[in-house]
């Protein structure tokens, strides 16, 4: 089922959340709406469930205005950030919650939760309990309750923002095979950009309220709309020129320990290496400050030394009129 918002706006007394948003996610796709906290990202999937009602326009899903349709009628799973799992139920018990609630036969719950159990890879989990389950294994668990009423969207607000960084990066992989798997429609509230990157068809780049772009994540990262946008993507390298500011990142740039033509002098004020990578810290004639970075190897060749002059050229760069648009 697809997902598309028309002019949507909310307001929490003077604060403006969402502020005329349009967005169209197609059917199947994993779509992560990504931006800094308090951007509206949370606001917007939280429009799309029914848990809020917008302001102004329209949530229209598989086609069918649903703005004033109630929650329980739209369709959708949503999965929450804290797991929100029933503490005194069992594995099988939380994710057969919904369709015990509609009634379902007994067999049919516990076919689906088989099902399901082997889909999220907790088979053989379904009598334990809630305190007794890993945080990445409660998100699977709270995953799979979304999905046994077979919705055909799911919406996920921030799943793994609680875990730490091993199991969220397990987790988010597996999160793109489970999505392929159930054939569902999928928005991804996010922060983590790398997060976005790694497992979206599509990316959805918000700031307060408003859209800043949207597009596949090559597009999105290699061709950023604003300044804000390419700066949510890792450090950027903001370099005042005579007409212009380009934004470079510090992947971008050529050094050299010999002068070459376009080259701008730069002292060498910190040099850290990180794993395979070394971390530069440039000084410009000028007084600006930059942040390169290169590959360990190559830097050990140029033998960088802090007090050491090099000579810099960005290699690719983005021109802006602002830092933020």
């Amino acid at each position: 089922m697809s997902v598309a918002v028309r002019g949507i706006s909310k307001t929490f007394g003077a604060v403006r959340a969402l502020d005329d948003v349009d967005l169209t996610v197609e059917r199947g796709t994993l779509a992560a709406l990504l931006g800094p906290s308090g951007c509206g990202k949370t606001t917007l999937l939280r429009t799309i469930a029914g848990f809020e009602t917008p302001d102004a326009g329209r949530v229209v899903l598989g086609g069918e205005d649903v703005t004033q349709r109630p929650l329980g009628k739209r369709d959708v799973g949503f999965v929450f950030q804290n797991y929100a799992l029933f503490p005194h139920q069992t594995v099988a018990e939380n994710i057969g919650f919904a369709l015990a609630v509609r009634k379902r036969a007994a067999r049919e719950i516990r076919n689906r939760v088989g099902e399901l159990l082997d889909l999220v890879q907790l088979a053989g989990y379904e009598q334990r309990r809630p305190h007794e389950l890993s945080g990445g294994q409660r998100q699977r668990v709270a995953l799979a309750r979304a999905l046994a009423a077979e919705p055909a969207i799911l919406l996920l607000d921030e799943p793994f923002g609680s875990l730490d960084a091993q199991v969220r990066k397990d987790l988010r992989r597996w999160l793109r095979v489970l999505h392929e798997r159930a054939h569902v429609t999928t928005l991804l509230v996010t922060h983590d950009a790398d997060e976005a990157l790694e497992i979206a068809d599509r990316i959805v780049v918000l700031r307060a309220g408003r859209v800043q772009q949207e597009g596949a994540p090559r597009r999105i990262y290699g061709e950023p709309a604003n300044a804000f946008v390419m700066g949510f993507f890792g450090d950027v390298n903001a370099v005042r020129g005579d007409y212009a500011t380009i934004y470079v990142r510090p992947g971008d740039f050529r050094i050299e320990a010999r002068h070459f033509a376009h080259a701008n002098p730069a002292a060498v004020e910190r040099v850290l290496a990180i794993g395979p990578r070394t971390m530069l810290e440039l000084v410009l004639t000028d007084g600006q400050r930059l942040t390169a970075e290169l590959d360990g190897a190559r830097a050990a060749a140029l033998a960088l030394q802090p007090g050491m002059t090099v000579y810099v050229e960005p290699t690719r760069f983005r021109a802006f009129e602002r830092a933020a648009s």
